[in-house]
């Protein structure tokens, strides 16, 4: 294995790095609300680095939603190339490629998913029929990647007849709502042969890309807070010098560090074109475990500070939870785990 990023990865990285520290500040992403900025997303659509995930591959992209994380850009980045370009690149026809993907890549059009499959979506003759409680980024999204209740894939425009979709507030500013089909006409993605091949190829991309989000938004909050203890004093002297901080914050630097590396080896896996379903589902169970446990030791460490609701470290702290919930809680990771390996074995 070599996580060692490429020269075109660690550019396209440094970019949006850059992006997203000069547009992604704490009074424009409190001006946002709980939308999408639109003036951020063109400007990653301008710079290429929507369309460069085709040739970055998985573990680029996670290097980019990590500095996305970092500072919680209210952008459907992680969402449109997920259930959008990743996708269509590798299971949708040479129609849809040509069709599809340069939209996506200009930030014109805007891809969603419903993942993972709950069986409430029917299909029956090209026409999808069912209801997704909490979607994110649906609001802006205007293309939903669709799994029906055989795991078929479905793409659905948002703006089709018989697709109807309603606001949902959830713990993070996504921009989500819920979706309702009733006999909306949607286009086929993947063949009938392969089409449990790419739901899980799907699936475990997403998990993927959304572990890597989270690993942004836990060092975000971690940095937060190491800045905070080294400056504020108690007692004549940095909070940071108190053994229970330190071990606090050690601790929650060993658990972002836990869900990068265990990110950055599914997606290497999933580039290279190995088995990585569970590894998929490993840097999930980190994300969502020891997410929450770093966005939790982060708003605690900042002592009253942390209760402010108007304070960055807060909407990190949102980040995470809903990152947690959205990846799934630790117990059903675990049982979809094993039931894995024991399949495997």
């Amino acid at each position: 294995m070599d996580f060692h990023p490429t020269e075109e990865q660690a550019a396209a990285a440094g970019l949006a790095a850059r992006i997203f520290r000069d547009l992604a500040t704490h009074e424009r992403l409190a001006d946002v609300g709980t939308g999408s900025d639109a003036e951020l997303w063109k400007a990653l659509a301008t710079s290429g680095l929507i369309a460069a995930v085709q040739d970055i591959g998985l573990l680029g992209l996670v290097l980019l939603l990590e500095e996305q994380g970092r500072t919680t850009a209210q952008v459907p980045y992680a969402a449109t190339c997920a259930y959008g370009m990743l996708p269509l690149a590798a299971h949708g026809s040479a129609e849809q490629r040509a069709r599809l993907l340069p939209a996506l890549g200009t930030g014109e059009a805007v891809a969603t998913g419903v993942f993972p499959a709950r069986g409430r979506i029917a299909a029956e003759d090209g026409r999808l029929t069912g209801t997704a409680p909490a979607v994110p980024w649906l609001r802006e999204a205007t293309h939903v990647l669709v799994p029906d209740a055989d795991r078929a894939l479905w793409l659905v425009r948002t703006d089709a007849p018989g697709v109807r979709t309603s606001p949902v507030e959830t713990t993070a500013p996504w921009s989500a709502g819920r979706l309702t089909l009733t006999g909306a006409v949607a286009e086929r993605v993947g063949s009938d042969s392969a089409q449990q091949d790419a739901y899980e190829d799907t699936l475990a991309a997403a998990r993927t890309a959304f572990a890597g989000l989270q690993a942004g938004v836990c060092a975000g909050s971690l940095a937060r807070a190491v800045e905070y203890t080294c400056t504020r004093e108690q007692f004549g002297r940095p909070l940071s010098t108190n053994q229970g901080v330190m071990l606090r914050a050690a601790d929650a630097y060993m658990d972002t560090e836990a869900i990068r590396v265990t990110a950055y080896e599914a997606a290497w896996r999933i580039d290279q074109g190995l088995a990585a379903r569970e590894h998929a589902l490993t840097a999930a169970w980190w994300a969502s475990e020891a997410g929450k446990r770093v966005v939790h030791a982060g708003q605690h460490l900042h002592g009253g500070t942390g209760a402010d609701l108007d304070h960055p470290v807060h909407r990190h702290f949102l980040w995470g939870r809903q990152l947690d919930a959205y990846l799934g809680c630790g117990s059903e990771l675990l049982a979809e785990l094993g039931a894995v390996l024991a399949q495997e074995g």
